[in-house]
């Protein structure tokens, strides 16, 4: 089988869909026709293809009584499509099967060489076979999006990478300029919580809590509570011991008495000496505790309010302050230190967000630098390619009978997204003396089609090799202005396949190969069927449509002289 050097749709095959029951249409390469009465089907076919390339189901798509309908397209492939597409295709394949299952509930289930694919797969795939301009196509001349579109066709292959790198740091201003934002709108939130942090770390340090003295504080506060006592408790126990009244001598001076009698008869007895010294030491030790005593109830009573060192006030308000913050933070020493260690991570850890803040500012600055330089290299680009576009355009423009017709493509600036900064405008004049205006606003139908076609014809080396598919783009033309329209679709199958789906006699004249769709309304529900058409077949199709009667002789004298001018 020959491998062409662009992408040939072999056959298409349809099932149940809308009024076809069944119809196999065998394509060749150049200009393959498509013609048929009103409401014959014709435009059946471009929904078929629009379904191989992804499209959505309509609903009631489906011919009333069948459960699905099913479309299937082979291609034969170039070896350098096949390369790329090696993962899903044998190594020997010389052909790529699309299909699509649209179940009468209007689900659907996509194939790519028998094995089940996704939709997805399907328009990527397909977009890089066929190219579809669909009745309305060119409208889409009028919108700017699509202007932009076909300029950056005719910009060279490397204006795909400009595109997807500008597309690329768009995407990447978008992401950091999110994660700015988001970083920003925690500012404040972070600016209360720090300041908290800061707050609470500077009232740990100014208490200095520490374990031991807490201890120490909650019992000289007991003490100081209980100083009355104390002092009392004291001061009886000195004055039993050492009474400094004479009517009651404490112990001190009976013990002084027993030893003075014990010192008097010293030496007699050993063993007696031996408990006078004892009796001394006891002496002794009750005078030292004694003054031991008043000691501690003189100093005592210097503690109570008042005294030279503060007192219980002072105490009260330093266990204040340290178990506010153990109430606050855990309800010890210890958790307050933990709280404190915590708190002092979490400032680091803030601290580090505001790095992160002025780290992201930066890496968007640098985002939008990178987008700018794309934004600059697609705009040199679109600069160096739209005055050869519409020169271009003007010459393809006078072969489609609008030979005074003035074309520009004229380029202004927008804010920076995914395509860049540009805008394009098509401007056109169709007749001399005319501004040159918005194709939008000046243009109609049938100039639209044309200017359609020229653009086309100018972009056709940019395209790729794909298969041309044009359902009723010759819609508001005739006479000489269809013949020339017929003659640049012919010209751009010389270089590649191309399908029309067409009602003007002009157009179909030129057709390499010639389909008809026939419509059966003695059948119930009523069914179309695609037919390939012979010389004489073709012959009396032309006859039907220049509207006249089958038996006409002039009307086929004329159709045969279309197919003799072809």
């Amino acid at each position: 089988m020959h491998c062409y050097t662009w992408r040939v749709l072999l056959e298409l095959h349809v099932e149940n869909l809308l009024l076809i029951e069944q119809a196999r249409l065998r394509l060749t390469p150049g200009l393959n026709v498509l013609t048929g009465e009103t409401g014959a089907g014709k435009t059946v076919l471009a929904h078929a293809l629009d379904l191989l390339l992804g499209g959505r189901a309509r609903a009631g798509i489906v011919r009333p009584g069948a459960s699905e309908a099913y479309v299937e397209g082979s291609f034969e492939l170039p070896h350098a499509l096949l390369a790329e597409r090696g993962e899903r295709l044998p190594a020997e394949a010389t052909e790529i099967v699309l299909a699509r299952r649209v179940g009468a509930d209007g689900r659907t289930r996509a194939y790519l060489n028998g094995r089940t694919a996704t939709v997805g797969e399907l328009r990527d795939l397909g977009g890089t076979l066929v190219s579809f301009y669909g009745q309305h196509e060119h409208r889409r001349l009028t919108i700017a999006a699509t202007q932009l579109q076909l300029l950056d066709e005719t910009c060279g292959a490397e204006h795909a990478l400009r595109l997807s790198a500008c597309a690329e740091a768009f995407r990447q201003v978008g992401r950091l300029q999110s994660e700015l934002d988001g970083l920003r709108e925690l500012s404040l939130a972070r600016e209360r919580e720090l300041d908290m942090l800061e707050f609470e770390l500077a009232e740990i340090a100014d208490a200095a809590p520490e374990q031991s003295e807490h201890d120490e504080l909650l019992g000289a506060r007991e003490r100081l509570r209980q100083a009355g006592a104390l002092c009392a408790a004291a001061a009886a126990g000195a004055d039993a011991l050492a009474s400094e009244s004479p009517e009651d001598p404490g112990a001190a001076q009976r013990l002084a008495g027993a030893a003075g009698r014990l010192d008097a008869i010293a030496g007699v007895d050993a063993r007696l000496d031996g408990l006078g010294e004892r009796l001394r030491a006891l002496l002794i030790d009750s005078r030292e505790l004694a003054g031991e005593l008043r000691d501690y109830g003189e100093g005592l009573q210097t503690e109570v309010p008042g005294g030279e060192r503060g007192g219980l006030d002072s105490i009260e308000e330093r266990l204040s302050m340290i178990e506010r913050l153990m109430r606050k933070h855990g309800g010890s020493i210890q958790a307050v230190m933990d709280h404190a260690s915590r708190a002092r991570a979490r400032r680091d850890e803030l601290a580090g967000a505001e790095s992160a803040l002025a780290h992201t500012s930066e890496r968007l600055r640098e985002a939008r630098a990178a987008l700018d330089e794309h934004v600059l290299a697609l705009r040199k680009a679109r600069e160096a390619a739209a005055p050869g576009l519409g020169a271009t355009v003007r010459e393809h423009l006078r072969s489609l009978a609008m030979s005074d017709a003035r074309f520009e493509v004229v380029l202004g600036t927008r804010e920076a997204g995914p395509l860049g900064g540009d805008t394009v405008e098509f401007l056109i004049s169709p007749n001399p003396g005319v501004p040159a205006g918005p194709l939008r606003e000046i243009a109609s139908g049938g100039e639209l089609s044309r200017v359609m076609l020229a653009i086309m014809s100018a972009a056709s080396a940019s395209t790729g090799e794909n298969t041309l598919v044009f359902d009723e783009v010759d819609a508001g033309i005739g006479g000489h202005t269809a013949r020339a329209v017929g003659a640049r679709l012919r010209e751009l199958a010389r270089g590649r396949q191309v399908l029309c789906i067409t009602h003007l006699p002009q157009i179909a004249s030129l057709g390499d190969r010639h389909f008809a769709i026939v419509k059966d309304t003695s059948s119930d529900p009523t069914c179309a069927a695609v037919v390939q058409l012979d010389e004489a077949e073709v012959v009396s199709e032309l006859v039907r449509m220049l509207g006249a009667d089958g038996n006409d002789g002039g009307a086929r004298r004329h159709a045969r002289a279309l197919l003799r001018a072809a």
